[in-house]
């Protein structure tokens, strides 16, 4: 089901209103859906690389205007929307760890969702109006993640072409998972050294 979903979103890339595509799956993405943006985002970078920073910005927006919704579906609709959603997904368990972690831990996890997809940014924006993290604040952390994300890519791309592409598929979401671990490494060590 994951490799049809995954191809389908790919497809989109080639059609005209690919960008309208772009800006709805960035949304869907970081309050529902399972494929990041960046399958699409990167195909029509690399298609039309003059527009590669433009679709970043759409990306971005798109992506915190979805996470304003997830937030929304936590702060507002936790046990009706978020529970049953989270139970099925089969990430309740993790969200619930997290929910008892409180809000320093939240904006770690914004940061690293918002950059490498660890955790996944639904469950991250879900958790963060579940714990009431001040919507200014998640709105400031999810553009800066999000926005450094698709301007990173939308560099690589400008600046690499065509022979980034593989290693953007492949590695780019270990090498920002290892500044995730990190991040999260330098939180766990400020709050318990200090």
């Amino acid at each position: 089901m994951l490799r049809g979903l995954y191809d389908w979103t790919l497809s989109l890339a080639a059609r005209k209103s690919a960008e309208w595509w772009l800006a709805f799956i960035a949304f869907v993405e970081s309050s529902v859906f399972f494929i990041p943006a960046d399958v699409l985002y990167l195909p029509m970078a690399l298609a039309r690389p003059e527009r590669a920073y433009r679709y970043a910005l759409t990306a971005t927006v798109a992506s915190v205007l979805g996470g304003i919704a997830g937030w929304l579906i936590g702060y507002y609709a936790y046990d009706t929307i978020a529970r049953p959603m989270l139970e099925h997904f089969g990430g309740l368990d993790t969200f619930e760890r997290w929910q008892s972690s409180g809000a320093g831990l939240m904006l770690v996890l914004l940061v690293t969702s918002g950059a490498a997809h660890l955790p996944p940014m639904k469950v991250v924006t879900i958790l963060a109006g579940a714990l009431h993290v001040n919507l200014v604040v998640f709105i400031v952390s999810a553009i800066l993640a999000r926005g450094a994300r698709f301007l990173l890519l939308a560099w690589l791309l400008r600046r690499y072409g065509e022979e980034i592409k593989e290693f953007i598929e492949k590695r780019l979401g270990l090498i920002v998972g290892a500044g995730a671990a990190a991040l999260i490494s330098l939180y766990i060590v400020v709050k318990y050294a200090f």
